[in-house]
């Protein structure tokens, strides 16, 4: 009988031929998404601020349709409007205010949201705002801003290629089978001393930080980044999806290909005010 052949009968040609394809469009996807994101990061300002509301609202959009089963329409209503009104009040240099405002977007989805999932649908506008709240907050200051930005992607992309590779040239012990099969301890290491390394070059051409500290800076945001991709690996499981969404050819999703860039701009954005305040955030974060 003619159909689709069980993942453990395809012939190793055939699944080898996937995998590269598969990689092409990941490539392709990359050379368009990472330029946009570095202009962005560069004009900064409103650009700036859109670039990550959009993404935002897209991430949340990808959320709810993953965990919450019924009042989806109503709840991306409230949380878009979350989203975009403290977006508004960050251009407006109110952080604070904008914090607010997730948080009431996310008690107004637990109003709406199925009894069995209220937490996992409000947790989908805090998650986006983080995403939206913690790289504006950093980018906004004037003077390290841009380089804190960058610093993010470095680490983050460094850590998810270098991940991606070594992870399939060395294999070994799987790092937590039960939320992501594929990933490896050997990945996670040779990702995050690649981070490591790219940190520190990122911040002595900044010319801010000492080598020590660049590298401890670097190496956390690295391990945070691959929790974050864990933990949304383990979302997907739990909800028993693949990817986020379609929305990227060769990604998934969005929250596929940003989930370790949010959790390492929580943490980068934590770092800095704890360091630098409200007023130099990004400065906290890149000058030790």
């Amino acid at each position: 009988m003619a159909g689709a052949q069980p993942a453990d009968k395809i012939p190793p040609a055939r699944s080898f031929m996937a995998g590269r394809s598969n990689l092409a469009l990941r490539i392709v996807s990359s050379l368009v998404l990472a330029p946009l994101a570095i202009a962005a990061a560069y004009f900064g300002g409103i650009l700036f601020i859109g670039f990550w509301t959009v993404a935002a609202v897209l991430i949340l959009w990808e959320w709810i349709n993953l965990v919450c089963e019924s009042e989806q329409s109503q709840i991306l209503a409230i949380g878009a409007v979350a989203l975009i009104a403290a977006s508004l009040m960050l251009g407006l240099g109110r952080p604070v205010t904008a914090i607010g405002l997730i948080a009431l977007g996310s008690l107004g989805t637990v109003v709406l949201a199925p009894a069995a999932r209220r937490f996992w649908c409000a947790g989908g506008v805090v998650y986006a705002g983080i995403l939206l709240i913690a790289p504006v907050l950093l980018r906004h200051d004037p003077e390290f801003g841009l380089a804190a930005i960058l610093l993010l992607f470095v680490v983050v992309w460094a850590t998810d290629i270098a991940a991606y590779f070594v992870g399939r040239a060395v294999g070994g012990p799987k790092l937590m089978p039960a939320a992501s099969p594929n990933k490896t301890w050997s990945g996670a290491i040779g990702g995050t001393l690649i981070a490591v390394i790219g940190g520190i070059v990122m911040v002595h051409l900044a010319g801010s930080g000492s080598p020590v500290a660049s590298a401890a800076i670097a190496l956390l945001l690295s391990v945070v980044a691959q929790a974050g991709d864990l933990l949304e690996s383990a979302i997907k499981r739990r909800f028993s999806a693949k990817d986020a969404s379609q929305l990227i050819p060769g990604h998934g999703g969005l929250m596929d290909r940003l989930d370790g860039f949010v959790t390492a701009a929580l943490a980068g954005a934590v770092i800095g005010l704890a360091h630098g305040g409200f007023d130099a955030p990004a400065r906290g974060l890149m000058v030790w």
